[in-house]
C-alpha cells in the first residue's frame, strides 16, 4: 500500500525541495570616516631613469656608423657621470670597432658596480646590457670561428674535386678492356 502512495509523494518532496528560502542578511561594519586634508600626504612616484635609456638607445640603434662616432664624441665631452658612462657604453656596443664591444661592457660592468647614488637606479639595466654585450661577444666568436671552419671544409672540398678529377683522368687514359 506505500508502494501506490510513492508516486505522489515523490512530487511533493519535490515541491517542497523548491520552495525559495528567505535570504540571510549580514549588517556591513561602518565605513571610517574619510581622512581630514591635513591627514593626506601627497606621494610622489620617483623618476623613472630608464625610460629614456632605453628610448636613447633606440635613436642609437637608428644612425649610421658615422652619427654613432659622432654622438661618441659628443658624450666624451661630458662630465663622467654613471648617466653618461652609460650612453657611452650603449653607442660603443653599436659601433663595432677592434674592441669596442669589449670597453662597451666593462662600462656597463663599472656603472653595475658604482656605489654612487646616482648610479644605483641604473644598475639593472647596465647589468642587462653588460651580459648582452656578453652574449654578442660570444655569439661573434662563435660566428668567427664557423666562418674559419666553412673555408676550411671548402678548402677541403676542392682538394677532394681536384683528385677526383685526376683520378678520372687516369681513368680515362687506361686502355679499354676487352670483353670476354
Amino acid at each position: 500500500m506505500t508502494i501506490k502512495f510513492l508516486p505522489l509523494l515523490l512530487p511533493l518532496l519535490m515541491l517542497g525541495a523548491c520552495a525559495q528560502r528567505q535570504p540571510v542578511t549580514v549588517p556591513l561594519p561602518p565605513l571610517p570616516p574619510p581622512p581630514s586634508p591635513a591627514q593626506l600626504t601627497l606621494v610622489v612616484a620617483p623618476q623613472d631613469e630608464i625610460a629614456p635609456l632605453l628610448a636613447y638607445h633606440q635613436s642609437l640603434r637608428r644612425m649610421t656608423q658615422g652619427e654613432l662616432l659622432k654622438e661618441l664624441s659628443s658624450l666624451s665631452q661630458q662630465p663622467k657621470t654613471a648617466k653618461v658612462q652609460l650612453q657611452s657604453a650603449m653607442v660603443l656596443s653599436l659601433t663595432r670597432g677592434t674592441g669596442d664591444l669589449a670597453r662597451a661592457q666593462a662600462q656597463f660592468d663599472l656603472v653595475a658596480t658604482a656605489p654612487e647614488p646616482e648610479a644605483q637606479g641604473l644598475h639593472q639595466l647596465a647589468q642587462m646590457l653588460s651580459a648582452q654585450c656578453a652574449d654578442t661577444r660570444r655569439l661573434l666568436d662563435d660566428s668567427e670561428r664557423l666562418r674559419a671552419q666553412l673555408k676550411d671544409n671548402q678548402r677541403k672540398n676542392e682538394q677532394l674535386n681536384e683528385t677526383l678529377e685526376a683520378l678520372k683522368e687516369i681513368e680515362r687514359g687506361l686502355p679499354a678492356r676487352a670483353s670476354k
